[in-house]
C-alpha cells in the first residue's frame, strides 16, 4: 500500500545518444491516470541532483538502458536488492554510476525507498542520434507495461 507519497517513475539517460535515452523516452510518453499517486520525472543525466525526488517518494521505478547481456531491446526488471546488485556491477554509462551513487546517498541519509526497481532495456547503439533504434523503440511499451505492473502491485 502507498503511504500517501507518490511513486516516482524516473527515466534516465542521454537522449542525444540514441538507445541511451530510452528511459527518458519511456517516461515522457507514459500515460498516467492518477497524478497524485504517480510522479513522472525526466532525470536525464542529473545524478545526485535527483536526491530530493528520490527521498520524497514511496517507491522508485527507474527506466533506463542497461547492459543485461541480452539481445538489443530485451527488457528485464530488477526489484529491490536485485536492482542494487545490477547497479553495483560493471557500468555501461556515466549515469549508471550516478544512479548507484544516488541510491547510496539516499541510503546514507535514510531516504532510500524500500520499494525500488530498475526496468532496463539492452541497448543496440549509443552513437549520436535523437531517436532510439527500432529494437529499443519497440521496447518502450514493454518497459511501460512492466512499470504499470509494479505500480499496480505496490498500490493494491
Amino acid at each position: 500500500m502507498s503511504d500517501g507519497r507518490p511513486i516516482l517513475l524516473l527515466g534516465i539517460g542521454n537522449v542525444l545518444l540514441q538507445d541511451d535515452g530510452v528511459g527518458v523516452h519511456a517516461v515522457n510518453s507514459f500515460a498516467i491516470l492518477d497524478a497524485n499517486r504517480i510522479r513522472l520525472c525526466d532525470g536525464g543525466t542529473l545524478g545526485l541532483s535527483l536526491l530530493p525526488e528520490v527521498e520524497a517518494c514511496s517507491g522508485l521505478i527507474v527506466l533506463d538502458a542497461a547492459m543485461i547481456g541480452e539481445a538489443p531491446g530485451v527488457v528485464k526488471t530488477f526489484v529491490g536488492d536485485a536492482m542494487d546488485a545490477q547497479l553495483a556491477g560493471k557500468k555501461f554509462s556515466v549515469h549508471e554510476l550516478a544512479l548507484y551513487d544516488l541510491l547510496a546517498a539516499a541510503d546514507l541519509l535514510g531516504g532510500k525507498p524500500a520499494r525500488r526497481a530498475l526496468i532496463g532495456a539492452q541497448p543496440q547503439c549509443v552513437d549520436w542520434g535523437l531517436d532510439p533504434t527500432p529494437a529499443l523503440a519497440a521496447a518502450i511499451p514493454i518497459m511501460q507495461a512492466a512499470a504499470r505492473g509494479l505500480i499496480g502491485s505496490w498500490t493494491s
